[in-house]
């Protein structure tokens, strides 16, 4: 497998890199306070296509939207803002929206399922979670989880908008609104939307971890009888979530890696699970049959 290094120009530590949905172009994410977008190409290696300029602190996280939606990307700072850019001509981008919600740090972002519509999950280090609800006539809306975690929020992620156990298109059903958390508190706690309000899914919080969880990522549950939710924390710990349709979420150590977790992250059929830790390993894991959790390869960086 041939590597290809990708020079971004950024004069500080990148903290995030996502790639858009076709796999054409990746934004990155500094504390040099830009954002880059730059193209990957098997042929021609990477160009820097454009330099975002506009937050006023280190740049955390970056999100493509869904390309349904046009060419758009949301960046999250320490200065507490939310910056929606729109690529208008080929290159050229400009703020779309900004949103100032957050006295503090926003530490995570997350677009919905494109099902729900143009929508985005942000949390911050002022203990709550805002969701930012695109409207017909060009505004935002936002319907709040005010103190999600009252000492920070570090992590969001969303869950699946079909039910445990339902073929995916197959379902009359409304779409599901559910958000998984992590907090500066070592819980993880999942929310739903009932009748335009957000509510705790369990009355407990998912207590598991020894010190904060700095990353959760929901399964994607693809006809699957069960919900899945990985969290990664600072305690080295990896666990797994896992609750049929309605019942209580039991929890699964998969693993304890001895050294701060940074991410976690499924694949598109929700059956692996990559996981970033502080030595820069990245590794692989898959449910074996018993139901324990095995490491399948490791990535070497």
């Amino acid at each position: 497998m041939s590597s290809q290094k990708i020079e971004t120009g950024h004069q500080d530590m990148v903290h995030d890199v996502q790639m858009d949905y076709y796999g054409k172009r990746i934004a990155t994410a500094s504390s040099d306070f830009t954002i880059k977008i730059v193209s990957v190409s098997k042929n021609s290696g990477s160009q820097i296509l454009a330099t975002l300029n506009g937050h006023k602190g280190p740049v955390w996280q970056v999100a493509w939207a869904h390309p349904k939606f046009g060419s758009m990307v949301a960046s999250s700072s320490y200065d507490g803002q939310v910056i929606i850019w729109k690529e208008g001509n080929q290159n050229q981008w400009s703020q779309a929206h900004v949103f100032s919600a957050h006295k503090s740090s926003v530490n995570s972002i997350a677009w919905a399922p494109h099902e729900l519509g143009l929508c985005l999950a942000c949390g911050s280090s002022d203990g709550s979670i805002s969701v930012f609800i695109a409207r017909s006539d060009g505004g935002w809306d936002n319907n709040p989880i005010e103190q999600a975690h009252p000492v920070g929020v570090t992590s969001v992620s969303w869950g699946p908008t079909t039910a445990p156990g339902s073929l995916v298109g197959s379902s009359s059903e409304d779409p599901v609104w559910k958000l998984a958390s992590g907090g500066f508190d070592s819980t993880v706690k999942v929310w739903t939307l009932k009748d335009g309000s957000w509510r705790r899914d369990s009355s407990l919080s998912l207590q598991m971890h020894t010190d904060w969880v700095r990353d959760v990522a929901w399964s994607p549950n693809l006809g699957l009888q069960k919900s899945t939710i990985a969290s990664g924390s600072q305690d080295g710990t990896v666990i797994i979530w896992s609750t049929k349709e309605g019942g209580k979420w039991d929890a699964t150590l998969m693993n304890d890696f001895k050294t701060p977790i940074w991410k976690v992250s499924w694949s598109l059929t929700g059956d692996l699970l990559a996981v970033s830790d502080g030595n820069n390993h990245i590794t692989l894991w898959k449910e074996a049959a018993s139901g324990k959790w095995q490491q399948v390869t490791t990535v070497e960086p």
